[in-house]
């Protein structure tokens, strides 16, 4: 079950502020459509554009311009019609246009909060700590050959010491979906692959073969380690996007802990009684 919190919310807005370029900031102000008096500028469309189903989202600017100066200009017209009747002073009407002025407060806020404090410094920081708390992991690059019983199994490990040629061995005799390419398998980490195949495989040198036969629940595996290799951590320019997503992460939780202690809140259950402090936590 997953529960969310008001920061698992932040958290989700503040790692949107990172990949998306803040709605709030300042250009110079192009007008491209002027009704009765009112302007709509170019940063009207492309805030407008950010709203559009998620299948628009490869669409050029100027393929969909037409469409979203036509519902902005739309939009104007009907609104100063309600505003005639004074739809705009009706009090549930001003309770939603209070409720998005929030929303709208509260992004602009978090978008310049946050973003000032993500600097070139704080990236180079938060890249050294990522870096010390990464290890440095293992893979190898393996190939198999798939058999339905031990017997056969240990018939291919007789070839092989023999002298046959594994990756052929893998084409004619593996039962798996790899044998086509000789059982190649690429490279994978510890862990990646069913325990025990995996145990024996992280268990050879590059260019060695199990002298056993591997028991998985898929059948009986002979296995060949063609590389080992240590995968290096990724370069600080490759890790930004990550980086800026854990520095949101920090700073908006630290944010809002700062908030709430300086807040006086009171919560209540939806019967209008005081909330327990157990339930609270929950």
């Amino acid at each position: 079950m997953i529960r969310f919190s008001t920061l698992s919310l932040l958290f989700v807005f503040a790692m949107s502020l990172v990949v998306a370029p803040a709605v709030f900031a300042a250009e110079e102000p192009v007008v491209v459509a002027n009704v009765n008096g009112i302007k709509i500028f170019k940063a009207d469309i492309e805030e407008a554009r950010l709203r559009l189903p998620e299948r628009f989202s490869g669409v050029p600017l100027e393929a969909v311009y037409g469409l979203l100066v036509n519902s902005l200009i739309d939009s104007k017209l009907v609104a100063a019609e309600a505003r005639k009747i004074n739809l705009d002073k009706d009090e549930v009407v001003r309770q939603q246009l209070q409720r998005i002025e929030e929303q709208v407060l509260e992004r602009a806020f978090l978008t310049t909060y946050i973003n000032k404090r993500i600097t070139d410094k704080a990236l180079a920081e938060q890249y050294e700590k990522m870096i010390k708390q990464v290890a440095k992991k293992e893979e190898v690059s393996a190939r198999h050959i798939l058999l339905e019983t031990e017997a056969q199994a240990r018939e291919v490990i007789k070839e092989l010491k023999g002298g046959a040629d594994f990756a052929e061995l893998a084409k004619t005799r593996s039962k798996g979906p790899s044998g086509a390419t000789g059982g190649d398998l690429g490279f994978f980490a510890e862990g990646q692959m069913v325990p025990a195949f995996s145990k024996a495989a992280f268990a050879l040198k590059a260019g060695e073969t199990t002298d056993e036969p591997v028991q998985t629940q898929f059948g009986w595996h002979v296995i060949k380690v063609e590389d080992r290799r240590t995968v290096q951590p990724p370069s600080l320019e490759k890790a930004e996007p990550d980086l800026r997503l854990a520095l949101s992460r920090e700073i908006g939780s630290q944010l809002l802990q700062e908030l709430r202690k300086s807040a006086t809140v009171e919560r209540f259950n939806l019967d209008g009684t005081p909330m327990k402090e157990d339930d609270v936590a929950k």
